[in-house]
């Protein structure tokens, strides 16, 4: 073989690793964990082409608030559905809405999703 077509195949397993490992950090990476203050726990997700952490773990029954964070966020993940709560709204491009949820609903596994369905998350409160 050449150098071009060894040099050629080189790079191409580079850019495909490197595609491969961007897709798993797209997906959320390591699961997130809501954190609890005062009584009330908070789960903070970041909306910008797609949703991090994509898994969350939390306590069921407790007040719970959502705090989603936007940053220059164009994108469709920036309408947010949450089915269980019947909740849709298009976030600011940059900024936090929070979203309340009452220890009845902080149940089982509560998904968001974009406005088009390609991006999710989900809280599984145990």
């Amino acid at each position: 073989m050449n150098k071009s077509i060894i040099f050629s195949v080189g790079i191409s397993l580079i850019i495909i690793g490197g595609a491969l490992w961007l897709g798993s950090q797209s997906l959320g990476g390591a699961p997130g964990v809501a954190t609890v203050v005062d009584g009330t726990q908070f789960i903070d997700v970041t909306a910008k082409g797609g949703y991090s952490p994509h898994i969350i773990t939390a306590t069921a029954g407790m007040p719970t608030i959502l705090r989603v964070k936007t940053s220059g966020t164009f994108d469709c993940s920036s309408g947010l559905v949450i089915p269980k709560l019947s909740y849709q709204k298009f976030l600011q491009p940059s900024g936090t809405e929070e979203v309340v949820i009452s220890p009845d609903e902080a149940q089982g596994t509560m998904q968001g999703l974009c406005s088009m369905g390609m991006y999710n998350f989900q809280i599984r409160f145990e």
